[in-house]
């Protein structure tokens, strides 16, 4: 209201004065109507631009930075990623692709959309459409550059292999890695990412509610309960998670049992050590969590592992212990969707 004020101010003066001055004008003409009407249009047109020049003047003077066009302050910015390597980010990202189903669940949970995608991503519903640029492991990047990406998000998991890392290094757009080995992975990752969106406080919402439904889980659980996750290959060998995997970790951070968490590292699944009929029955767990990589209409683990006789002398199987996991919550996809991980584990102990 202020600078209103005062710019109607000035004008008003400065209409005023040039008022007086076309009054004097005028007078000193005498009767000659030619002359006068000559002299008032001229007048009229100095007057005209005077209030105009100082108009302008007056408003350049006293706007406030808010009524000018500002450069973006933010960028650039250089964040690091989570395999701790320094990355660039010069301008908005307004055109991103993920390489990763968690790449991509991690933009969406920010409030950010994607123009690629990985074809094995199934969440969230609403990137389903974008166009697809090859599958996690085998990225099409003639399809990624396509898509003219000024961000690229790859995964701190599966794009940490050297041959993948040198293939970064040619693409014209920043290369973002973050993925999820363990659940303080996820927080990390939804840190730094909003850094580079500049989502930081969409970030900070989606850390606090999945570190509420961590201590509500925490909660739930009754302190020393012990519990295996297993998983089966094509031959039906069976591997158990150990602390180092990300269905692991979460266990150990909600405080359960696991006896297979210092194994050595055994079979095609990272973080995974072999486990023979015999371990588990020496193990005897309160629960076991099976995860079946092979998509249905292929039976599930957990209800194989029953029917297989040595088992049935597990604690877990004549309890009825045993919950299949979701592919994409244990291991397909780990990340913001943890707080569902959480709530399964959880629940499913405190029976």
């Amino acid at each position: 209201m202020g600078l209103l004020l005062f710019r109607q101010n000035i004008l008003f003066l400065f209409t005023i004065s040039i008022g007086i001055g076309l009054m004097f004008s005028l007078s000193a003409c005498g009767s000659d109507s030619t002359d006068s009407n000559s002299m008032m249009e001229e007048a009229t047109v100095s007057a005209t631009q005077q209030v105009a020049t100082v108009a302008a003047t007056a408003a350049a003077a006293t706007s406030s930075p808010t009524e000018s066009a500002m450069p973006d302050a933010y960028y650039p910015k250089t964040v690091k990623d989570l395999l701790d390597r320094d990355v660039d980010i010069t301008v908005m990202p307004e055109r991103i692709v993920a390489l990763s189903p968690s790449a991509l669940e991690y933009l969406y949970a920010l409030g950010g959309v994607a123009v690629g995608r990985p074809s094995s991503a199934r969440h969230p519903e609403s990137a389903m459409a974008v166009e697809a640029v090859g599958t996690s492991y085998a990225p099409n990047f003639e399809s990624v550059l396509g898509l003219n990406p000024d961000l690229i998000i790859a995964d701190s998991v599966i794009h940490a292999q050297p041959r993948f890392l040198e293939q970064f290094k040619g693409l014209p757009a920043p290369v973002f890695l973050a993925g999820a080995a363990s659940y303080g992975d996820v927080l990390k990752a939804l840190e730094h990412l909003g850094l580079v969106l500049d989502r930081s406080d969409e970030a900070e919402d989606e850390i606090a509610r999945i570190e509420t439904a961590m201590e509500t889980a925490k909660s739930v659980l009754t302190p020393g309960a012990s519990a295996i996750v297993v998983i089966a290959d094509r031959d039906n060998t069976l591997y158990a998670a150990k602390n180092t995997s990300f269905a692991g970790d979460v266990m150990d951070e909600l405080g359960v049992v696991n006896p297979a968490s210092d194994l050595p590292d055994a079979g095609p699944f990272p973080g995974f050590s072999t486990a023979s009929i015999e371990t588990l029955l020496r193990w005897n767990p309160d629960f076991i969590f099976t995860i079946t990589p092979a998509p249905e209409p292929a039976p599930r683990l957990s209800t194989l592992l029953p029917s297989i006789p040595p088992m049935r002398g597990l604690s877990a199987v004549q309890s009825g212990s045993i919950l299949e996991l979701p592919l994409e919550l244990a291991l397909q996809a780990p990340g913001p969707r943890v707080d569902e991980l959480l709530k399964l584990i959880s629940e499913s102990l405190a029976q």
